[in-house]
């Protein structure tokens, strides 16, 4: 699952990553908001065994992320908003664009005009 927090005073949004508790071993979320650094966002078991851990990211971005498994292993989660090579995208629009802060609501991409 994956929850997007209202933007705060500073126009960050956080982005919150829980993995249920069947997924074993350390797992860290990785992506272009930690330069693909595997210790920098390591997840946390919770008293309900599930995985989770939070990000700060700018509102009206896309990134890209993985999550990575002990010994090497990488996965994609698939709530992301869209795939490319990298793995998951996730946008997280400016609070102006109408869509809420959970995610849930995933809108087509619109057309762009010649």
């Amino acid at each position: 699952m994956i929850s997007r927090s209202k933007p705060d005073k500073r126009a960050m949004v956080t982005l919150t990553f829980t993995l249920p508790a069947e997924v074993s071993g350390p797992i860290s979320v990785v992506g272009d908001f930690n330069d693909w650094d595997p210790y920098a966002h390591p997840m946390t078991v919770g008293d309900d065994g599930r995985h989770s851990v939070a990000v700060q990211v700018p509102q009206g971005l896309s990134f890209a992320f993985r999550y990575l498994r002990d010994g090497g292993f990488w996965f994609d989660d698939p709530q992301a908003d869209a795939y490319d090579p990298r793995g998951g995208i996730l946008h997280v629009p400016a609070a102006t664009s109408g869509r809420s802060a959970t995610g849930s609501d995933k809108q087509a991409a619109e057309p762009v005009s010649a």
